[in-house]
């Protein structure tokens, strides 16, 4: 592969880590959060959801913002792996 060609892999994985990851990752965080915040259910939700568009917008400027894609994908996946052990643990502690 030429070098034109590796740099638009790169810049095609980073696109698709800030659209698709980004997605994924907020609404993950928009669920933990609304496992753990001390509010009422109804505001811990709405907390929840309106926090989601903070994270997305914060996961896109890590997607370009990193040094590399293969960073980038780490750095979802580690903030995605954080938001869903809030999810989990977060329900057990709410009930």
């Amino acid at each position: 592969m030429t070098v034109a060609t590796m740099t638009r892999w790169h810049v095609a994985s980073r696109v698709l880590a800030a659209v698709a990851g980004g997605y994924a990752v907020s609404n993950v965080a928009g669920v933990g959060l609304a496992q753990v915040l001390p509010l009422p259910r109804a505001d811990a939700v709405l907390a929840g959801v309106l926090s989601t568009y903070l994270v997305y917008g914060a996961a896109v400027v890590w997607c370009f913002g990193a040094r590399t894609a293969r960073h980038a994908w780490l750095g979802l996946l580690i903030t995605g792996a954080f938001f869903a052990a809030l999810g989990v643990l977060g329900g057990s502690v709410r009930s």
